[in-house]
């Protein structure tokens, strides 16, 4: 049995800033993750503005920028193979994004937050059960840690753990899931030799194609795809398929072919975003993808949930633990979610018309 004050469920970035903001308080933290390794799951790892600034506030930024990351110096639309736009960053800004290795983030997250003796770090704990006392008010998690149950005793559980959020199952809270109408194959091929740190967008039929170039010289694929197609899709043969990937990017030929050679070489993505009315109850907290899923569109995942941990973290203290009143936190950030979201909307509705020519 372990007592602690709060228990944070999945060491993601939100989860992990979360724990370290919260040691920092002084406030007993225990960060539990199912996996056996930090950062073994896949999560976003493009930061925008809104992410890059949290990370400065807290003198973070400089200690991931040492280990590498890489920021994005323009915006490109491709058409038939040849350049359409460009958009360049805002010369006070200084790029389009930041690709930042999530091993990068996280060891930064997880090395701060160590420093603290209030910290203390669970992997490979899956948690099945939420405890609850008489009155209803939840008080800690049952786990599974290396195959042995324990007991995690606290005055509050944080969900933490992403879209299929078990925290978020066991209390019972509420989501509303909204389709796109996309599904998105990923994709990853080392870059050429004379490929710059950029954004390029395509139009293949009606569908679009993201690059995204990756520290450490690799290039991310996304695809949308029709909602619920990819059964059908891979078991139609796959050099045509690929073959419009090559007519959009001809330079990305030779590594395409060397690199994406069967359908097993993509990675699918059920494409969706969700919202709860309720982000938590007594003794229970969500945030990032755990209250409110966003699509890939903009990639916002990440920075939302940075941003969700740094305003959580600015309403609790040693002492009112067990005051917090998370509507207070969920009144803010539903506001900034919902724009985001309905951003996200009209990015994805309006794509098409970015490869028009006005007359």
């Amino acid at each position: 049995m372990l007592k602690v004050d709060i228990c944070i469920v999945g060491a993601g970035p939100g989860g992990a800033l979360l724990a370290y903001l919260l040691a920092k308080k002084n406030i007993s933290v225990v960060l539990i993750e199912r996996t056996n390794k930090i950062g073994k799951t896949f999560r976003g790892e493009h930061l925008n503005e809104t992410g890059e600034a949290i990370l400065k506030k807290y003198n973070l930024f400089d200690e991931v920028e040492k280990l590498g990351l890489l920021r994005m110096e323009k915006l490109e639309y491709w058409q038939q193979g040849e350049l359409y736009k460009t958009i360049l960053p805002d010369p006070q800004v200084g790029h389009l994004g930041i690709h930042v290795p999530q091993a990068h983030l996280l060891q930064v997250l997880i090395d701060a937050a160590e420093k603290y003796s209030t910290f203390h770090l669970m992997l490979n704990t899956k948690v099945d059960e939420l405890l609850q006392d008489e009155n209803g008010i939840f008080t800690g998690v049952k786990a599974l840690n290396n195959g042995e149950q324990i007991i995690i005793e606290s005055e509050l559980v944080i969900g933490a753990d992403g879209r299929f959020s078990t925290v978020r199952k066991k209390a019972d809270l509420d989501v509303t899931i909204r389709k796109h109408g996309y599904d998105l194959l990923w994709a990853r091929i080392p870059a050429p030799d004379s490929w710059e740190p950029s954004i390029k967008m395509a139009l293949v039929g009606d569908k679009q194609i993201s690059l995204f170039t990756q520290a450490k010289g690799y290039i991310q694929i996304g695809w949308n795809i029709e909602e619920g197609s990819f059964p059908t899709l891979r078991k139609q043969p796959f050099t045509p398929f690929i073959e419009q990937l090559i007519l959009a990017f001809p330079e990305l030929e030779q590594t395409v072919r060397e690199n994406i050679q069967s359908w097993q070489d993509f990675v699918l993505l059920d494409v969706y975003s969700s919202t709860s009315e309720n982000w938590g109850k007594k003794g229970v907290a969500l945030i990032g993808d755990a209250v409110h899923t966003m699509t890939p569109t903009g990639a916002f995942g990440l920075n939302s949930a940075l941003k969700d941990a740094d305003y959580l973290a600015s309403l609790i203290d040693k002492n009112t633990i067990t005051q917090l009143n998370i509507a207070d936190c969920a009144s803010v950030r539903k506001k900034e979610v919902a724009k985001i979201q309905a951003i996200q909307v009209e990015k994805e509705q309006s794509f098409a018309s970015q490869f028009v020519v006005m007359v």
